[in-house]
């Protein structure tokens, strides 16, 4: 009897003490509402770990974007040189070539000037020559008449003759455009060049007179 009453008391003493424990575990839950479990405190970090792994990918996306652009724009910059200097380079050699055609259109035109002048010249000689061989073939002329149109035919010959034989020695002296009008003693020489030296001019000088048996005063040189 006694045994059975001690083993009714541990069974309430066990009994009470899994209310009160049970009790302290409601009234803690109570106090402390804000204290999570260990699951719940895992289940937040995997939360914000996953919240921070976002945010990197959305910065890296960001960072790549902003490289892209950096890159395109960097790419456009260099395209826009690169097309402002082909745009320079093309203008550069339209430049040039305009500057090579207008040399070329005024060394045209100074060789057009010589060999116009020269036929222009010729013709002139050739239309006297034509008038007095007119005056020896008419049956109407003098005597003396005839005689001073055979003096001018070989005046007009010898003349153009020299002329021929200056013009020619002058471009052996590296002037390969150059002509001479002849009107009775005055003799004018033109040299197709910008300007010419002292000792040029006096070369020139020397073969006119030579050739031509003119006083160096008659003899004017002229640059074209």
């Amino acid at each position: 009897m006694k045994f059975f009453k001690k083993n009714q008391v541990i069974i309430y003493t066990i009994a009470l003490m899994l209310v009160v424990a049970g009790y302290l575990n409601y009234t803690t839950k109570q106090e402390n509402p804000s204290v999570e479990t260990s699951m719940q405190v895992e289940s937040k970090d995997d939360t914000q770990l996953a919240d921070i792994g976002d945010a990197r990918l959305v910065s890296s996306n960001d960072v790549t974007s902003e490289n892209e652009n950096t890159v395109n724009n960097t790419i456009n910059s260099t395209n826009t040189v690169n097309s402002t200097s082909d745009t320079a380079n093309v203008n550069d050699i339209a430049n040039t070539n305009s500057t090579n055609q207008t040399q070329e259109t005024n060394a045209v035109t100074e060789d057009e000037y010589f060999v116009k002048s020269k036929l222009e010249r010729d013709t002139m000689y050739s239309q006297m020559i034509e008038t007095y061989e007119k005056v020896l073939n008419s049956t109407n002329s003098l005597e003396t008449q005839k005689q001073a149109a055979t003096q001018e035919i070989t005046k007009i010959n010898e003349t153009k003759n020299s002329i021929m034989i200056c013009e020619n020695l002058i471009q052996t002296k590296g002037f390969e455009n150059n002509i001479i009008f002849v009107n009775g003693e005055s003799i004018s020489v033109i040299i197709g060049v910008k300007e010419l030296k002292t000792e040029e001019i006096a070369q020139i000088q020397n073969i006119i007179s030579r050739e031509m048996k003119a006083e160096i005063e008659n003899i004017h040189i002229a640059t074209k």
